[in-house]
Formats: structure tokens, C-alpha cells, sequence
């Protein structure tokens, strides 16, 4: 698992789930399975931005961008280039 899934996935479970020893792997469903809701969004695009150092648009706060950890950490990478 690269660093950033790594990092967003501890944050995820921690801070969102508040269930520090959950696994949540690269490619399950976030959204579409339930795990997270909506409101959880931004506060994963906040940490995002403060520790990726990208911008998050608001309209790519959707299921198409944040469903899996890998779809997140591809939008990572494509912003960083």
C-alpha cells in the first residue's frame, strides 16, 4: 500500500470511524458501501489538502473522486505533477 493510502486510511478509521484498529483496504467502496457518509467529505478533503498539499474542488467531493482510497490517492498524484 503506497504512503498516501496508508496515511489516509489510518485518518479515515481513526478520526472518521473512530475505530483506530480497522483495516480499510485500497480498493473498498467508501461511499457506495455506507462506511462513510457525505458529511465526512470534507473533513477527508481538508486532510487531504493539508497534508498532500492539493486543492480539492468542491464538486469532486463525490463518490466518482472519493469512493476508494486508490481513486483519492490518483487524484493526489495527478495534481502533484
Amino acid at each position: 500500500m503506497s504512503d498516501a493510502i496508508n496515511q489516509i486510511a489510518i485518518f479515515l478509521a481513526e478520526k472518521i470511524l473512530k475505530q483506530p484498529s480497522r483495516k480499510i483496504g485500497a480498493d473498498e467502496p467508501l461511499i457506495s458501501s455506507g462506511l462513510i457518509d457525505s458529511f465526512s467529505l470534507m473533513d477527508i478533503a481538508l486532510f487531504v489538502e493539508d497534508n498532500f498539499g492539493v486543492r480539492i474542488d468542491d464538486t469532486e467531493l463525490n463518490s466518482n473522486t472519493f469512493d476508494t482510497l486508490s481513486q483519492l490517492t490518483a487524484l493526489i498524484e495527478s495534481r502533484k505533477k
